[in-house]
């Protein structure tokens, strides 16, 4: 099929492939048309709809005062400029609380062109995976630093130091995967920890502070436009403008230093 990218647009059966032929994969968070074509012109292959956009877009100190009308409204936007990326939809705070306010909020990303739900933890949570997959709702899974759980965890913190946190880390890994995601986000975790999930697993992960053996990275895009939100940059954050010389050309920095394994380095990780 052709797209004006020339790309092959993505499906999420493609997603297994990669991994299976170490293909690293780049995503950014979008919010509007114009930078979803942007991203898709510059070869970004997964483009996420994040409730980061309460805190980058709407000024807010978290993200948990995000609504699912927000996510919905801001999937339409972005999927108008995507013709080969691959779209997902974060699913906001408490809108997977039970099964079927997921399902609910997850049709209507979809239905405003979205191809893969998301949303955070395990727990109680594998039960609305099962229940989204089994009603032909794609999902990613989102383990580490969840920020929807900013207040349990007392702030913005990695995640998995200790070895009874890691090993919990692995068990919740491996029991998303076994409850249908067909993606799996880890987030603020030390680059070991990733690398023994991202060996252990067939779905692949997709790395945001989680060192560079990932099977793909992702970040905001204001943080990888160098764009300051008011809150205080993570230590694996990068600008990209810089290098790539203009908004397009840091898509592309930033896909290329994915694919070829230079970033994150160990200046942009968890030890």
């Amino acid at each position: 099929m052709d797209t004006p990218t020339g790309r092959k647009p993505w499906t999420v059966p493609m997603l297994a492939e990669a991994k299976r032929g170490g293909r690293r994969m780049a995503m950014l968070t979008a919010y509007d048309a114009g930078f979803a074509r942007a991203m898709d012109r510059a070869g970004i292959d997964l483009v996420l709809v994040g409730d980061s956009l309460g805190m980058v877009v709407q000024g807010r100190d978290s993200t948990l005062p995000v609504t699912v009308d927000d996510i919905a409204y801001h999937t339409a936007c972005v999927s108008r400029g995507l013709s080969s990326a691959l779209l997902l939809s974060d699913l906001p705070f408490q809108a997977d609380a039970t099964p079927a306010r997921a399902l609910d909020a997850a049709t209507r990303f979809l239905q405003a062109g979205a191809a893969m739900a998301k949303l955070e933890g395990a727990g109680h949570k594998l039960e609305v995976i099962r229940y989204l997959v089994e009603r032909e709702v794609p999902v990613c899974a989102h383990l580490g630093l969840t920020p929807q759980s900013v207040l349990r965890f007392g702030g913005f913190k990695v995640q998995g130091r200790d070895d009874a946190a890691a090993s919990r880390l692995h068990e919740e890994a491996r029991a998303v995967q076994d409850a249908g995601a067909s993606l799996l986000v880890l987030e603020g975790v030390p680059s070991a920890l990733a690398a023994g999930i991202t060996a252990a697993l067939d779905i692949p992960t997709i790395g945001i502070g989680a060192g560079p053996r990932c099977d793909g990275q992702v970040l905001v895009l204001h943080d990888l436009l160098g764009l300051d939100s008011g809150h205080r940059r993570p230590k694996f954050v990068k600008d990209f403008l810089g290098e790539g010389g203009s908004v397009e050309g840091a898509f592309r920095a930033f896909a290329e230093a994915v694919r070829n394994g230079s970033f994150p380095d160990a200046a942009h990780s968890y030890e």
